[in-house]
């Protein structure tokens, strides 16, 4: 069963979901990178998007 988008709260803003296309595309355009090398971050570093946004930087130095 897909996630019902009208019932939103803010319980895993802090997070990426490595699940929803959606999310690792939007995470990869906005730190530049492509989806591929999101999800190889995630892989690496977990889905918490504050170490994600970290390594994003270091990624693309």
């Amino acid at each position: 069963m897909a996630d019902d988008k009208t019932k939103r709260d803010f319980r895993d803003r802090d997070r990426v979901s490595a699940n929803d296309d959606y999310e690792v595309e939007y995470f990869a355009q906005k730190v530049g990178l492509t989806v591929q090398q999101v999800r190889e971050l995630i892989k690496k570093h977990g889905n918490d998007r504050e170490t994600l946004e970290r390594e994003a930087r270091k990624f693309g130095a």
